[in-house]
């Protein structure tokens, strides 16, 4: 997983001369004045918990929009998603259906979600859930456990993946001389951009979190329009790109395959793993699960009132998919006409042996000069920092909730005496440890095998935790027929169900080849993990609410009151 963001580290590209220098210094000057702008703004707010991790529930329109947006799309959609279909064809596309999703979940849970947060003055989703079905030691701690099974994995693999960016960004830069030692470019990267993300959460909180992501989702999305437009002159248009790709590829290619089907490169069989079944679940579940993790529902709290949310369901409805089909479906099918695949031991790369996920990049760092002229140079790295600013977008985002949930979810029970004050500060050395951590993880993580890929396994499945609170989600939301007991079980039944997949179950010691780990593959090939888990979460939350006490009457009632005012 950690390969696909390594951008071009042995291509023979033209150099970028200063531009990267000049173009990341002004993107980190940048971010820094937005977390002093957002300080400033807290001190004058009395730095409350609301003030620093709900930017005192007043963000607009253009904010609220763009920060979702920003945490929606890591460098995950600018770089792996042009890859899927430069190697597996048009299927991949259909997870573009996810964007809807999304965007109704945003409309119909998050305002939900919103109304009742302000009312009763939520920060988390613990606050939310434990108020609800009673306040359990237990319920807030596998909610909090949700949230950083989710979050603790996606900080870490941005953090490296900004790593490996800078390397690709200077790429003509070995080693950086650093307090006398000669510190390798990735490893300076990973500690300058974990100190400059780390900074600007800290002093500003959501006020700088969220500015930061209006600037990089800005560079972001026009990336990814940008390197369509570049596609598209490659390929004289848009009449001879759909010529040349319903042409030039391999039939299989422009369909969505079975399970198990696959086309034939150089005489070697490559799979196509993206079957229908699979992409459905995943946007019906996956999708849904983005939009309730941590980083998403803190947003949702902070929006300043319901045409807010509904205006930015309606931008994130219409901006994301045209973004989507510029940066993923144009690049990655156009792509595949413009570099020839090449196999090396069953394995598909691009003509110059790099990996199919850099796509996106070579077609601007070949395309933009042309285009642009002199001003491509300055694109090309423009989109290589916008690449990195999705990382940190991603990265931002999810430490500033991490802090939330730590200091919401597990100090203050432990410290009920606690003060706003003192909790908001607690948040900030919890920003420092999580970062230091996963810088560490990064750098020991090149010397300890396994250990990257034991965090990439969480993160492939992070989603599928985070989808597990759907189920008490929409009963407190809707249904309210639910008990404390039952949210308990079954959200723990849809953990364990997680669990039981592959990668993770192969963790498990004394775990071979057996019946569970050729079931559970069976059926990963087939359907979403987390609907997997949900099948089951719901099931037991069911049955066991069937049983036991749920939370009185005039209770259900009083919340279904605040949930409906305006």
């Amino acid at each position: 997983m950690v390969d696909h963001l390594s951008i071009l580290a042995n291509r023979d590209a033209p150099s970028l001369g200063n531009w990267p220098f000049l173009v990341l210094a002004l993107y980190l000057v940048g971010l820094l004045a937005l977390g002093i702008i957002g300080f400033l703004k807290n001190i004058r707010a009395q730095d409350t918990e609301s003030d620093y991790y709900l930017a005192g529930r007043g963000q607009g329109v253009v904010v609220t929009s763009l920060t979702i947006m920003a945490t929606y799309f890591s460098s995950f959609a600018i770089l792996s998603f042009p890859g899927w279909m430069y190697a597996g064809g048009i299927s991949p596309m259909l997870y573009a259906l996810n964007l809807p999703v999304a965007a109704a979940a945003i409309y119909l849970l998050g305002n939900r979600i919103r109304r009742i947060g302000r009312k009763r003055g939520y920060i988390t989703p613990a606050d939310m859930l434990t108020d609800y079905y009673g306040n359990s030691v237990f319920i807030r701690g596998l909610v909090a456990l949700t949230g950083a099974l989710y979050v603790i994995p996606y900080v870490i693999m941005q953090i490296k993946g900004g790593g490996l960016l800078a390397k690709g960004l200077f790429r003509d830069v070995d080693h950086v001389n650093f307090l006398g030692h000669q510190v390798a470019m990735e490893d300076f990267g990973v500690g300058a951009l974990s100190l400059v993300t780390m900074a600007y959460v800290i002093i500003g909180g959501m006020r700088s979190v969220a500015w930061t992501d209006v600037m990089q989702g800005i560079i972001l999305l026009t990336a990814m329009i940008l390197s369509g437009v570049a596609v598209m002159y490659a390929l004289e248009g848009p009449g001879n790109f759909f010529s040349r790709v319903s042409g030039e590829l391999d039939g299989a290619l422009l369909t969505v395959p079975e399970r198990g089907d696959t086309y034939t490169v150089q005489g070697a069989e490559i799979g196509l793993p993206h079957n229908a079944w699979k992409i459905l679940t995943f946007c019906a579940f996956a999708s849904l699960a983005s939009i309730i993790q941590p980083a998403q529902w803190m947003r949702f709290y902070a929006a300043r009132d319901s045409a807010t949310l509904r205006r930015s369901a309606i931008a994130f409805s219409t901006i994301l998919p045209v973004c989507f089909i510029f940066g993923v479906f144009l690049v990655g099918l156009g792509g595949r006409v413009l570099y020839e695949a090449t196999v090396v031991d069953g394995v598909l790369f691009l003509p110059d042996g790099s990996k199919v996920d850099q796509v996106l990049i070579h077609v601007i760092q070949d395309y933009f000069p042309q285009i642009f002229g002199g001003l491509g140079v300055v694109l090309v790295s423009l989109i290589l920092v916008a690449v990195m600013a999705a990382s940190m977008s991603t990265a931002d985002s999810n430490l500033h909730a991490i802090s939330a949930v730590a200091t919401r979810d597990l100090y203050h029970p432990l410290r009920r005496n606690s003060s706003e004050k003192e909790r908001t500060w607690v948040g900030r050395v919890v920003i420092i440890i999580a970062t230091a951590f996963a810088a560490w993880i990064t750098y020991r993580g090149q010397e300890m095998k396994g250990l990257l890929d034991t965090i990439t396994a969480f993160f492939f499945l992070a989603m599928a935790f985070s989808a597990q609170l759907l189920p008490v989600t929409i009963d407190l939301l809707f249904l309210r027929k639910g008990s404390r007991a039952g949210a308990i079980a079954g959200l723990a039944a849809g953990l364990l169900t997680v669990c039981l997949f592959p990668p993770l179950v192969n963790l498990l010691p004394g775990i071979g080849e057996n019946a569970l780990i050729d079931g559970t593959s069976h059926l990963k090939s087939l359907f979403d993990v987390g609907m997997c888990g949900i099948i089951v979460n719901v099931i037991v939350f069911a049955v066991v609410s069937s049983f036991t006490r749920k939370p009185h009457h005039a209770h259900r009632e009083a919340f279904a009151k605040d949930l409906s005012s305006r």
